[in-house]
């Protein structure tokens, strides 16, 4: 650190030198990412409440009532307009809450069953909090198979979870039937929507058929929601959501110092900022504006799906937007279009993974589909 500091001209010059070589969701050629560019509304919103501590919230009863209104307004979409949670950093640490209180509430047992297409975050949940993880295999179509689960649960079960929008395929497991084998057997069962959450109702609106995943089901007990996803809200704003307040006493922690007497979050310290912003874009957007970004996002992963078929490539039928597809080679073909701008992913079989988010536009799918027949060529 300077002893005088820099002049800020010389920390603007730093600062623009690193955003330079970060990729931007505006340009469209991010197709990687479960991210994108937040509303214009919700970064404006977002520098207003910088300040703002919800882990003091006594200080800041205004911002604290902004995150409540959001839990509501989520747990109506999700089924449950009394359910209670917060709005925290993201997917990984919501996973890690809706963990901490099932294991708490369920005392000596120690096993959570899992799809083995859940997400990288359940992984580090039960390392910390000292979970063994038992894996469920796949149907074909990447759903869970809902029989092997009932195989795994067993005395040691300390939760189930269901996927709905899994991370690779975008696919839902069948929650009607997780709910079912729930209540038989008094266990805990969360549903990981960090992506779906903000899809499914909404495609469902515009005439998609999905199956129930939410509190409608009466054996949900927690959910994990992203904003920062397909929500339009700033990095940062995931939601940690339980049916009801009583859960929440298993993982109070005394703050006697602070305004806020008690704790049930994992981080003390919470910006208050995500929660104003994740608040500003569901009012301001709407079912209305959330069911047209839904529509025209699956709309261009339909579009790129056509696309590539019509390439001869193999390539998986979209739940949602989110498109996998296996060419010949994929290491090098993944590699040729990333040499061409494209930010693709792969999945853990190899195949590569599209993620057709807000910012990706119909000249962009086009653009793509022209540069992949240049690259099939090539490889």
């Amino acid at each position: 650190m300077e002893r005088a500091g820099l002049p800020w001209r010389e920390v603007s010059r730093i600062l623009a030198k690193a955003l330079e070589t970060d990729s931007k969701y505006r340009e469209g050629r991010i197709l990687g990412s479960m991210c994108t560019s937040p509303h214009p509304r919700a970064k404006e919103v977002h520098s207003l409440f910088l300040e703002s501590n919800l882990g003091d919230s006594g200080l800041f009863p205004g911002t604290r009532a902004l995150e409540k209104e959001v839990i509501r307004l989520l747990g109506t979409l999700l089924g449950e307009p009394r359910a209670k949670g917060y709005v925290v950093s993201g997917g990984t640490e919501a996973n890690i809450t809706a963990f901490w209180a099932a294991r708490n509430r369920a005392r000596a047992r120690r096993e959570v069953v899992v799809p083995d297409t859940a997400h990288f975050s359940i992984e580090k949940a039960a390392d910390l909090l000292g979970l063994r993880l038992v894996r469920a295999r796949s149907n074909p179509d990447h759903t869970v198979d809902v029989g092997d689960v009932r195989r795994r649960t067993g005395k040691r079960t300390v939760a189930i979870v269901g996927v709905a929008g899994s991370t690779e395929y975008g696919t839902v497991d069948d929650i009607e039937a997780l709910s079912e084998l729930v209540l038989e057997k008094d266990i805990h069962l969360h549903v990981d929507a960090a992506f779906g959450g903000f899809v499914i109702p909404f495609l469902r609106s515009a005439g998609y058929e999905f199956g129930r995943f939410d509190f409608s089901l009466p054996g949900v007990a927690s959910i994990t929601i992203d904003p920062h996803k397909m929500g339009l809200a700033p990095v940062g704003s995931g939601c940690i959501l339980f049916r009801d307040r009583e859960i929440l006493r298993y993982i109070e922690t005394p703050s006697p110092y602070l305004t806020q007497r008690r704790q049930s979050t994992i981080t003390g310290t919470r910006s208050g900022a995500s929660a104003a912003a994740t608040l500003a874009v569901l009012k301001h957007l709407g079912k209305e504006g959330y069911e047209k970004v839904a529509r025209g996002c699956m709309e261009n992963a339909l579009g790129l799906y056509r696309g590539l078929r019509g390439l001869g490539l193999a390539v998986l039928e979209p739940t949602m937007n989110i498109v996998v597809f296996a060419p010949p080679r994929p290491g090098a073909v993944a590699r040729g279009l990333e040499a061409r701008g494209w930010r693709v992913s792969r999945t853990k079989k190899g195949e590569i993974r599209l993620v057709v988010m807000p910012h990706v536009r119909k000249r962009d799918v086009r653009s793509f589909l022209q540069d992949l027949e240049e690259v099939l060529r090539d490889v």
